[in-house]
C-alpha cells in the first residue's frame, strides 16, 4: 500500500513537471512574435498608423521588450536590433524601412571550449568584402548587403555559412560557433616554435609577425635585430643589434632591407638598440640559406622587413616609453582608396638620467678596463660628460589604384648624434668626441596583378647614410672621419602562375652604390679622401614546383651579376640558388639548401685604439686590389619533425666565404692594418628541441661552429676566426597565466679567440718608433666562457573599452656575470703594454609601459 502510495506521489510529481515545462515553453514561445503583428499592437496602443512594406518585414521576428515602456524607446530598439529605419512623419504617421546595407558584428568561437579563434577570415559572398577576426576573435563588418551570405573559415575548422539575415535576427554581436575539424595530417611544412608569431617556412626561411609576437627572455618589446638572435646560429658577441653574426660571418655580411630598401645604419645607442620600430613592422624574413634569386648581395644572410601593405578600416595606433626611449606610431585610412603610417621614436637620454641609460653608458663608452704590463688596473681620475640623444621617423603612403594596381612609397630617417667628453684628472688630459650618424631613405613600390597567373613588382628605392665624427686630444690632436653611402636602385620582378604546380618568376635589378671616405689626422699630418662607385646589373630567374599534397616542393634559380667599378674593374659572376623540401614520413620532412652570393660592400674597422666613443666602422667598396669583391658558397642539409606541439629541429652546413680582407674582420693584433686578403670556412651543426602548450613555451637550442680563416700572407696560414664560437646553448621558456607573459632563459657560449703578446721581454720591440708588440701565433688564446641570465614579464590589461594597455619589465644579466667580449693591447706613452679589456652589460633593469587602440 505505501509502496502505490508513492508511486502516485512520483507519478503526479512528473505530469506536474511536464505541464510546468509546457507552460514555460509556451510563456517563451508567446515573447517571441512577428514585426508586423506586433506593430499592429503598438498602433493600438498608441493610436498611431505604420507605413511598411510587408515583403521587407514579413520575415523579421522579434522578442517583446517588456522593459521598454515609451513608444521612442520601442522604435529605438527596433531599429538599433534588426537595422530598420523609423521616420516620424507626424505625430501619429510614421515609416519603417528595411535597410539595404547593414552593419554586422560578433565573436567567433569553437563550439567546443567556446575559446575565441583570432584571424578567423569572414567573407561577403559575391563582394570583395572581407575581415579577420582580432586577438580577441571579434569582427565588425560595414556596407554589407542584407540578402547576403557570410563565408567563415578558419585552418583547422569546417568552413560555415549564415545569412546575414539570420545573424540581424538574434541582434547585438551574436556568438558564431565553428566546428572543429579533425583529420589525419600526411605531412608537416610549416613549423611554429619557441613563442608566437615565429614560423619556419616550408622554404626553411624564418617569419616574425610583430602583432602576434609573445615575449623572450630579456625583452618586454619585440626588438626586431634582438629577437632573430635568439634563432639558432644567430648571435652577437658584443651584445649589439648592429653586430649580428649569422653562422660566422659579420655583421656587414647580412643584408637588411626595410620596405625593400637596403639600410646602411641598423642600431641606435652604437647597436645597443634596434633602429626600426617593431610596431609598425607587420613581417620580419630571415633567410640564412637558400636564398630566392630575386635577392642579391649578404654573402651570410637576409633579413628583411616589412610594415603594413593593407589599409585599415579605421584608426589603429599606440604609444609607449621605456627606461630609453618613447615613441608613438599609428595607422589610419584617408578614404577607401588611401591610408598613411607613421612612427617616431625619440630618446630621453639627454634629459632623463635612468638605470638603463647608466649601463648602456657603460657599456658604449666606459666598459674598457686598462691594465698595464704587470697586470695591475690603471686607475686614473676620470671625470665625464655626456650629451647624447637619437631619435628615428617613418612614413608609408598606401594608395590603391584599384583591385589590380597598389602604389605604396615609404620614407625613414634615423639619427645618432654624441658629444662626449673626457677629463683624465691625473694627467691633466682632455679629450672631446664629437659624432652625427644619419641614414635618410626613401622607396616606392607598385604592385600589379595583370591576370590570375601572371603578376609584377616593382620596387625603386634612394638610400642615404652618413657618418661624420671628430675626435680631439688636448685641444691639439685631432682626428676626424667622414663616410658617406650614396645608393639608388630599381628592381622589376615578375611571377608566372603556369599551373597549379608550377611557378616561373623572372626579374631584373640595377643598383649604383656611390661611397665617400674622408680621414684626417693632424699629428701626425695625414689626410685622404676616397670615392668611388660600382654599378651592378642582374637579371635572375627561378622555377617553383610543389607535387600533389606537397610532398615535394623544390626551387631553383639563377641570378647573373654583371658588376662594373667606374675606376677599376668590371666582372661577371653566375650564382645558382637550390631549395628543396621533401616529406621522409608522417610529420618528419628534409631540407636541402645551397646557394652562391656575392658582395661588393663591406665594413672596415679603422682608428681602434684612438676613437673612443665614435663609430669605428666605415663602408667601403670593392676595388679588386685592396678589396676584391666577397663570394660566398653554402650548403645545409637539415630535417624537421612536429607534432602534437612538439619540434625538433637539426641542420648541418658548410660555408665558404672568399675575398675577405683582415681591414674588414676586426684584427686586434700584428696583422690588423696589413690588409691582408683571404677567406674562411664554417663548418656547423644547429639543433632546437621545443615543446609548447597553451600556456608554455620551453626550448633548448645548441649551434657547433668550426670557424677558421686561410691567409697565406700571414703565418701560420690557417687559424680561428674572430668570430669563431665553438658551442652555443640557451635555456629558455615561457609562460603565461591570464593576463601576465613571463619569460626567463640563460645564454652559454664558449670565449672567442685573441691574441696575446709574446711573454717576457720580447713582447715589446723597442727598436720601431712607436714601439711594437710583437704577439704570439693569431687567435691562439680564447677569453673565458660567456654566461648570462635574462628574464621578463609582461601585464596586459585594458584602459577603456578600445585601449588595451601593457606594462613590462625586464632584467639583463640577471647575475650580474662579468663576461670579457673582447680583449687587445696597446703600448702606452712610457712604453709599456696596457691590456684593455671590453666587457658585457652589467644587471641592467628596463621598464615599459604601452598603450593601443
Amino acid at each position: 500500500m505505501l509502496g502505490t502510495l508513492r508511486n502516485s506521489q512520483v507519478s503526479l510529481f512528473l505530469v506536474f513537471l511536464l505541464c510546468f515545462c509546457s507552460l514555460s515553453g509556451q510563456e517563451k514561445q508567446q515573447d517571441r512574435i512577428g514585426l508586423i503583428p506586433y506593430l499592429k499592437t503598438l498602433e493600438e496602443r498608441f493610436d498611431i498608423k505604420f507605413s511598411y512594406l510587408n515583403e521587407d518585414l514579413d520575415d523579421i521576428s522579434m522578442t517583446i521588450p517588456k522593459n521598454l515602456v515609451s513608444l521612442e524607446d520601442i522604435l529605438n530598439y527596433i531599429e538599433k536590433r534588426y537595422q530598420i529605419e523609423t521616420n516620424k512623419l507626424s505625430d501619429r504617421y510614421y515609416t519603417l524601412t528595411k535597410s539595404r546595407l547593414v552593419t554586422l558584428c560578433g565573436s567567433i568561437l569553437d563550439n567546443f571550449a567556446e575559446n575565441t579563434i583570432p584571424g578567423a577570415t569572414i567573407e561577403v559572398l559575391g563582394t570583395t568584402n572581407a575581415k579577420t577576426t582580432d586577438a580577441n576573435g571579434d569582427f565588425v563588418l560595414t556596407d554589407v548587403p542584407r540578402n547576403a551570405s557570410l563565408k567563415i573559415r578558419f585552418i583547422g575548422y569546417l568552413t560555415k555559412y549564415l545569412n546575414v539575415e539570420s545573424l540581424l535576427q538574434e541582434g547585438g554581436c551574436p556568438k558564431i560557433l565553428m566546428a572543429q575539424h579533425y583529420e589525419q595530417l600526411d605531412e608537416v611544412i610549416v613549423y611554429k616554435f619557441l613563442t608566437t608569431g615565429i614560423i619556419k617556412e616550408s622554404d626553411a626561411s624564418i617569419t616574425m609577425n610583430t602583432a602576434e609576437f609573445g615575449i623572450l627572455p630579456g625583452l618586454i618589446e619585440p626588438d626586431i635585430l634582438q629577437t632573430v638572435q635568439a634563432l639558432p646560429g644567430i648571435k652577437s658577441i658584443d651584445e649589439t643589434v648592429s653586430d649580428i653574426n649569422v653562422r660566422g660571418g659579420t655583421n656587414d655580411q647580412n643584408l637588411i632591407l626595410w620596405n625593400g630598401i637596403k639600410m646602411y645604419q641598423s642600431g641606435h645607442f652604437f647597436g645597443l638598440i634596434s633602429a626600426f620600430n617593431p610596431y609598425l613592422t607587420d613581417k620580419i624574413t630571415v633567410i640564412k640559406n637558400g636564398t630566392p634569386a630575386n635577392f642579391g648581395d649578404g654573402v651570410s644572410s637576409v633579413i628583411q622587413m616589412e610594415t603594413g601593405n593593407q589599409i585599415t578600416e579605421g584608426f589603429e595606433g599606440g604609444a609607449g616609453f621605456n627606461f630609453i626611449s618613447g615613441d608613438i606610431f599609428g595607422q589610419l585610412p584617408l578614404n577607401d582608396k588611401l591610408g598613411l603610417q607613421f612612427s617616431a621614436r625619440r630618446s630621453t637620454t639627454d634629459f632623463l638620467n635612468t638605470p638603463t641609460y647608466n649601463k648602456f653608458f657603460d657599456r658604449a663608452f666606459q666598459d674598457s678596463e686598462v691594465k698595464d704590463e704587470d697586470n695591475i688596473a690603471v686607475d686614473d681620475e676620470i671625470s665625464r660628460d655626456e650629451d647624447f640623444y637619437f631619435y628615428d621617423f617613418s612614413g608609408k603612403l598606401l594608395y590603391d589604384i584599384n583591385d589590380a594596381h597598389k602604389f605604396r612609397l615609404s620614407a625613414i630617417s634615423l639619427n645618432n648624434n654624441l658629444r662626449y667628453v673626457e677629463n683624465n684628472m691625473t694627467d691633466n688630459e682632455t679629450s672631446i668626441s664629437l659624432l652625427k650618424q644619419t641614414n635618410l631613405s626613401v622607396g616606392a613600390q607598385l604592385q600589379s596583378q595583370w591576370t590570375d597567373q601572371f603578376s609584377s613588382h616593382l620596387n625603386v628605392y634612394y638610400s642615404n647614410y652618413n657618418l661624420d665624427g671628430q675626435s680631439v686630444f688636448n685641444q691639439v690632436r685631432q682626428l676626424d672621419q667622414k663616410n658617406s653611402v650614396d645608393e639608388r636602385a630599381v628592381k622589376l620582378n615578375t611571377r608566372y602562375q603556369v599551373s597549379e604546380n608550377l611557378q616561373w618568376t623572372n626579374g631584373f635589378q640595377y643598383i649604383e652604390t656611390g661611397i665617400v671616405n674622408r680621414a684626417f689626422v693632424n699629428q701626425p699630418n695625414f689626410d685622404t679622401n676616397i670615392k668611388g662607385v660600382i654599378r651592378i646589373h642582374s637579371p635572375y630567374s627561378e622555377i617553383g614546383y610543389a607535387s600533389f599534397e606537397n610532398r615535394f616542393i623544390g626551387k631553383f634559380g639563377a641570378r647573373f651579376n654583371f658588376i662594373e667599378n667606374l675606376e677599376t674593374f668590371n666582372t661577371f659572376l653566375v650564382e645558382p640558388r637550390v631549395n628543396l623540401n621533401f616529406r621522409l614520413a608522417n610529420y618528419l620532412r628534409a631540407e636541402v639548401l645551397g646557394e652562391f652570393k656575392s658582395q661588393t660592400t663591406n665594413q672596415v674597422i679603422d682608428l681602434e685604439q684612438n676613437f673612443l666613443g665614435i663609430e669605428k666602422r666605415r663602408w667601403i667598396l670593392s676595388d679588386d686590389d685592396t678589396l676584391p669583391v666577397t663570394q660566398s658558397k653554402q650548403g645545409s642539409v637539415g630535417m624537421n619533425y612536429e607534432r602534437n606541439n612538439f619540434y625538433v629541429g637539426l641542420e648541418g652546413f658548410y660555408k665558404n666565404v672568399d675575398g675577405i680582407s683582415t681591414s674588414t674582420q676586426g684584427f686586434q693584433n700584428q696583422d690588423q692594418f696589413n690588409g691582408e686578403i683571404g677567406s674562411y670556412d664554417v663548418k656547423g651543426i644547429e639543433f632546437l628541441i621545443n615543446k609548447r602548450g597553451d600556456r608554455y613555451s620551453t626550448w633548448l637550442s645548441y649551434a657547433y661552429n668550426k670557424n677558421d680563416y686561410t691567409f697565406d700572407s700571414i703565418v701560420p696560414h690557417k687559424f680561428p676566426n674572430n668570430l669563431d664560437i665553438r658551442h652555443t646553448i640557451t635555456f629558455a621558456g615561457t609562460y603565461t597565466y591570464k593576463k601576465i607573459k613571463l619569460s626567463l632563459g640563460v645564454n652559454y657560449r664558449t670565449g672567442n679567440p685573441y691574441t696575446q703578446p709574446l711573454e717576457g721581454d720580447e713582447a715589446l720591440d723597442t727598436s720601431f718608433f712607436p714601439a711594437r708588440i710583437n704577439y704570439e701565433a693569431p687567435n691562439s688564446s680564447r677569453l673565458p666562457e660567456y654566461f648570462r641570465a635574462d628574464a621578463s614579464a609582461i601585464y596586459s590589461f585594458d584602459l577603456t573599452r578600445g585601449i588595451k594597455a601593457n606594462a613590462g619589465i625586464s632584467v639583463l644579466n640577471m647575475t650580474n656575470r662579468k663576461n670579457s667580449l673582447n680583449r687587445y693591447y696597446r703600448v702606452n706613452d712610457e712604453n709599456q703594454i696596457e691590456t684593455v679589456e671590453s666587457v658585457s652589460l652589467g644587471i641592467t633593469p628596463n621598464v615599459s609601459f604601452r598603450v593601443s587602440f
